[in-house]
């Protein structure tokens, strides 16, 4: 991105008078008149060679502010194949994508928009609804990275499930051809229209019955009905138990710490006392029902929970609350956010909406995705080492549910691919110039092609860095936890 110039996303209003801002026809113009500064085809290119900086130096500067016993795991983790560590890799890929042509036009990013980093959950309103669901590294930013990362995912899992390249090529065309052609009518709709649009799961499974068989219907229902299992009540009967009378956290180590058993009693009221303190201030990032509802919860127990595979090692809590008694819990994720990969590669903006990386992530979580978490706040608080460090909370569970990318067959990751190339395209819409976004990319598949071919080579540089990791890992230049 150095030296580019780099078009404002819609994400904050612009200070002109509504009359002085460019008509759709001057916007579109604008983004067909980008593609002399970036070919369409020009996004084929990797530059991912030369000054490129060693994988695993990367991910060993990232460890160098997590907690120092969990670094294996993630490393472990990673190591399974390819697209874990695809997965674990973000920072990698940020630093690639750095290099790559951008037509200049911004919007706000999730940052890491591998495949499995969208899925199903409940609604404020209780309906199940498809969408981006992790937004650790949301920031500002070019909208290729977005589409070029998931592009890149479906190509690692495919060829993880041992898809020749012809199947390949299919699944990034029906996945970026859907995120082209849905941009272009998201520039035809009215603004509020675009904020509405949203995947309801029911819909979503009445499109799909044109695209699926009896038999992948019948899958993709099951899949359903378990994502609705998997709410604050399973996990309250699974990660809870009556100790001596009371509700409290069990432990599952290493994955899972309550707190009395990381820490002598002295330490551990003191960090009991700064969650109190930490979830008194979260709860002023609220809107004001919502704070209502969360004051009618009390503090009951906490621990340490080892997550995903990316961000194991960043700290990250599982609070124990209780409404009316015991059995009316609330489960409530405190996980760190530190900067976004992506921070170090795209100009500051003057205009940020957030003062602490916490807010970051709940800003675009906001702001991407068609409906949220009441309980999605923020906050910062101090460790025992003196440092502050920023946190965003959310529900642990609402009815969350993933694809499972190993059991898939070629069909059905063609059409997730395009369910996920709708989903980016409308929380792109949403924060970015969708007009200029859709001129630029035009009516013919140019860019489509290109990011097949994308994919493909960072596919290959993908498979060379495992490979570094492997061979760090061999040689002891790392420590490696497998199977946790």
């Amino acid at each position: 991105m150095a030296g580019r110039t780099v078009r404002g996303s819609s994400a904050t209003p612009d200070a002109e008078p509504a009359g002085a801002r460019p008509t759709p026809e001057v916007r579109l113009a604008a983004g067909r008149a980008s593609r002399a500064e970036a070919p369409l085809d020009a996004h084929a290119q990797v530059s991912a060679t030369g000054e490129r900086a060693d994988a695993v130096d990367v991910l060993a500067a990232q460890a160098a502010t997590r907690v120092p016993e969990l670094v294996p795991i993630r490393y472990g983790r990673m190591l399974v194949s390819p697209f874990s560590f695809f997965r674990g890799a973000a920072a990698v890929m940020a630093a690639d994508l750095a290099r790559t042509p951008a037509s200049g036009w911004t919007s706000q990013l999730c940052g890491d928009a591998h495949l499995l980093n969208f899925g199903v959950f409940a609604s404020p309103e209780r309906r199940m609804v498809f969408d981006i669901n992790d937004f650790d590294e949301t920031h500002p930013g070019p909208w290729e990275w977005d589409v070029k990362r998931l592009a890149a995912s479906l190509v690692v899992a495919a060829r993880d499930n041992g898809f020749g390249r012809k199947v390949r090529s299919g699944i990034v065309l029906a996945a970026v051809g859907r995120y082209r052609e849905a941009m272009r009518r998201f520039a035809g709709q009215r603004t509020a229209d675009v904020w509405y649009a949203h995947a309801d799961l029911e819909e979503v499974e009445e499109l799909l019955k044109a695209h699926l068989g009896k038999a992948r219907r019948k899958r993709f229902a099951e899949a359903r009905a378990k994502a609705r299992t998997r709410d604050s009540m399973q996990a309250f009967r699974k990660m809870t138990a009556l100790v001596d009378g009371q509700r409290r956290i069990v432990a599952d180590p290493p994955l899972l710490m309550p707190v009395q058993d990381l820490l002598p009693d002295a330490d551990r009221a003191e960090l009991e006392r700064q969650m109190r303190d930490l979830l008194a201030g979260y709860a002023a990032t609220l809107a004001p029902d919502r704070r209502h509802l969360f004051t009618s919860f009390h503090f009951v127990d906490l621990a340490r929970k080892v997550v995903g595979v990316g961000s194991v090692g960043t700290r990250c809590w599982v609070v124990l609350l209780s409404g009316r008694d015991e059995n009316d819990p609330l489960l409530l994720q405190v996980k760190e956010a530190p900067p976004s990969v992506l921070a170090a590669h795209v100009r500051p903006r003057p205009d940020a909406a957030w003062h602490s990386e916490g807010e970051r992530v709940v800003s675009g979580q906001r702001l991407m995705q068609a409906a949220g978490d009441i309980f999605l706040g923020w906050q910062s608080f101090a460790g025992f080492d003196g440092r502050t460090r920023d946190f965003y909370v959310r529900q642990l569970r609402d009815w969350k549910g993933s694809a499972v990318v190993a059991t898939m067959d070629p069909e059905a990751m063609r059409v997730y691919g395009a369910l996920c190339g709708w989903t980016l395209a409308r929380a792109h819409a949403r924060t970015g110039d969708r007009i200029a976004i859709a001129g630029y990319l035009g009516d013919e598949d140019t860019f489509d092609q290109a990011l097949v071919q994308f994919a493909e080579n960072y596919a290959d540089v993908n498979e060379h860095d495992y490979e570094c990791l492997v061979a760090a890992a061999r040689s002891g230049r790392i420590t490696v936890r497998e199977g946790v």
